[in-house]
C-alpha cells in the first residue's frame, strides 16, 4: 500500500455515478470515498407505493489504471449494515482496492437504508440471560416498524443491489460475501450471474444450510475442538484437568435449578442477584468460540462457573453487546430474513434428534419459532434452497475453528462451483479475511481469477492463540511445540 501512496489521481468515474455520489460528508465516510443514496420501490414487483433510499458509500481504486470491474462487499448477519462497516471493511481489503472501487451497499433494513433495529439499553445483568425478555423485545420491536417486512428477503434485497451496479455504471462486478454475505452472493450470482467475474465466500452460508437448525452441531465440534486444544497444551491441561468432566456437571447443575449468583457488574460495578440459566451459559460460550481471542478464555471460565464464579461470563455478555447508539446488528431485517427463508424449512422433530447431546440443544430455535409464529413473511419460493450452480470462479475461506459455518459448509458450497477452491484456515474461527496472509491470497484471486494458482500454504502459519490460565492470561511457555 505504501508504493502507492503518491498516486493520488483518482481512476475515471463511470459517468452516471458521477450524478449519484459525492464526496462523503462527516460521520459518512472518509473524506477519500463517496457517497450517495440510490432510491429502490419497497415493493419491486409492484414499482409503486413505499420507497427506500439505499445509503451507497464508494472507495476509488488508488491506482490510475484502475480496473472497470469494482469489488461490492456483503456484510454478514442477517443485518449487518455494509456500508456503517465499510471503514473497517475497506481496511481489509485494502489491497484489492490498490486496483479496483470498493462498493459499499446498506441492504434494505440495515443502516440509513430503511434500518430495523431492535436494541434495549438496560445494565440489568437479568435481562441479559432472559430468553422469555429477548422474544417479547423483538416481537415489540416487529409491531413498530415502519416498514413490510415480507420484502426484506435476500433476493429482492439482491435484486436492490444489481440496480445500485448498473446506476453505478459497472458493467461486471466482483463480489466478496462474509457470513450471511455469501448467502446474498450466492443469491446474486443465481439471479444476476452474468454480471459476475469473481466471487469470495468467507464462511459459507449455502442455500441448503437452515439457521439456526445447524447452530447445536456445529458449535458443539467448535467446542470439542477447544477442549481437544486444551488437553493438548501443558499449561491449559494442568491448570483445568477434566474440563469436560467440569463442564458436565455445570450444565447438568443449571439443568435441575437455575443458579442464584451475586454479581458485581462489569460496567457499573453495582452489586446484582442473578439467576444464571443455562441458556445463557451455553449463549456466552458459543459467542466466545466466535473468535480465538475469547476462545482463549473459555476453559477459565467453565472453571469459574463450575466453582459458583460467573463474573467471567457477564464481563463476556456486556464485552459482546454494543450501545444501541453502536449496533451494527439490525434485528428486524434479521428476523425478516430468517423466518422467510430458514424457519420454514426446519422440521421439529428432526432437530431435536440431531441436536440431542449437544451443548446448545434446540434452545434457539424454538426463540426463533415464537418470534416468526402468527405473522406473514416474504415468500422465496420451494426451489430457494436448491444449490447455486455456476463457473464463475470462486473462493471458498473457512475457519477451521468456527462454530457456525465450519468447513463442512464450504465443501457443500463448492461442489456446485465448477471452477473453485476451498482453503481452510487452522486457527481461526468466524472470518478469516483480515488474518494473516489471508488479506493477500484474496487480491491474487481477485486479480487472476484463477483459484487453482493460489499458494495457500501460508496459512498454516496461523495457529490458535494459547490459553488463559489465569487472569492475567497464558504462561510464558504458551504452547507445546
Amino acid at each position: 500500500m505504501l508504493g502507492f501512496a503518491w498516486a493520488c489521481a483518482e481512476a475515471p468515474e463511470p459517468v452516471e455515478s458521477q450524478t449519484l455520489l459525492e464526496e462523503c460528508g462527516p460521520g459518512e465516510g472518509p473524506d477519500d470515498a463517496r457517497c450517495g443514496t440510490i432510491k429502490v420501490f419497497e415493493d419491486r414487483d409492484r414499482a409503486a407505493g413505499r420507497t427506500i433510499d439505499l445509503t451507497v458509500v464508494v472507495y476509488p481504486a488508488r491506482s490510475r489504471d484502475a480496473q472497470p470491474d469494482p469489488l461490492f462487499v456483503l456484510a454478514g448477519g442477517p443485518g449487518q449494515a455494509a456500508a456503517q462497516l465499510s471503514e473497517m471493511l475497506a481496511r481489509m481489503l485494502g489491497d484489492v482496492r490498490v486496483d479496483r472501487d470498493l462498493v459499499f451497499v446498506d441492504q434494505r433494513g440495515t443502516g440509513e437504508s430503511n434500518g430495523l433495529p431492535c436494541e434495549e439499553d438496560s445494565d440489568d445483568l437479568q435481562l441479559l440471560g432472559d430468553t422469555d425478555h429477548f422474544v417479547e423485545t423483538i416481537l415489540d420491536c416487529l409491531e413498530g416498524y415502519d416498514a413490510d417486512l415480507r420484502f426484506y428477503t435476500t433476493p429482492v434485497a439482491m435484486d436492490d443491489l444489481n440496480e445500485v451496479r448498473e446506476k453505478l455504471g459497472y458493467d461486471t462486478i466482483n463480489l466478496w460475501g462474509g457470513s450471511y454475505g455469501t448467502r446474498a452472493a450466492l443469491v446474486y450470482l443465481r439471479r444476476h450471474g452474468e454480471t459476475v467475474r469473481s466471487i469470495v465466500l468467507d464462511g459459507a452460508v449455502p442455500l441448503a444450510m437452515k439457521l439456526p437448525a445447524s447452530f447445536a452441531l456445529d458449535g458443539q465440534r467448535a467446542l470439542d475442538l477447544m477442549f481437544d486444544a486444551c488437553e493438548a497444551e501443558d499449561p491449559c491441561r494442568k491448570r483445568f484437568p477434566d474440563l469436560r468432566l467440569r463442564f458436565t456437571e455445570l450444565l447438568e447443575r443449571l439443568d435441575r435449578r437455575a443458579i442464584d449468583a451475586g454479581l458485581r457488574h462489569p460496567r457499573t460495578g453495582e452489586h446484582q442477584r442473578v439467576e444464571v440459566g443455562r441458556d445463557f451459559v451455553t449463549g456466552m460460550l458459543r459467542t466466545a468460540l466466535y473468535e480465538p481471542g475469547t476462545a482463549s478464555m473459555v476453559p477459565l471460565i467453565i472453571d469459574q462457573a463450575h466453582r459458583g464464579d460467573f463474573g467471567g461470563l457477564f464481563a463476556l455478555a456486556l464485552a459482546t453487546e454494543s450501545a444501541p447508539e453502536e449496533s451494527t446488528m439490525y434485528l428486524g431485517m434479521h428476523f425478516a430474513v430468517m423466518c422467510a427463508e430458514d424457519l420454514p424449512w426446519i422440521n421439529t422433530e428432526e432437530l431435536r434428534q440431531e441436536s440431542a447431546g449437544t451443548f446448545l440443544g434446540d434452545s434457539y430455535v424454538e426463540a426463533w419459532e415464537r418470534i416468526c409464529a402468527g405473522r406473514e413473511w416474504g415468500i422465496v419460493g420451494e426451489d430457494y434452497r436448491d444449490p447455486v450452480r455456476s463457473d464463475v470462479p470462486t473462493l471458498v475461506l473457512s475457519g477451521e475453528l468456527d462454530p457456525v459455518t465450519p468447513p463442512r459448509w464450504g465443501e457443500a458450497t463448492l461442489e456446485n462451483l465448477s471452477t473453485g477452491r476451498h482453503i481452510v484456515v487452522p486457527g481461526l474461527a468466524h472470518g478469516t479475511s483480515s488474518k494473516g496472509c489471508v488479506p493477500g491470497l484474496i487480491d491474487e484471486f481477485v486479480r487472476n481469477i484463477d483459484p487453482s494458482a493460489l499458494d495457500d500454504a501460508c496459512v498454516q502459519e496461523i495457529q490458535r492463540p494459547p490459553f488463559f490460565v489465569t487472569h492475567g492470561g497464558p504462561t510464558m511457555s504458551g504452547r507445546n511445540d
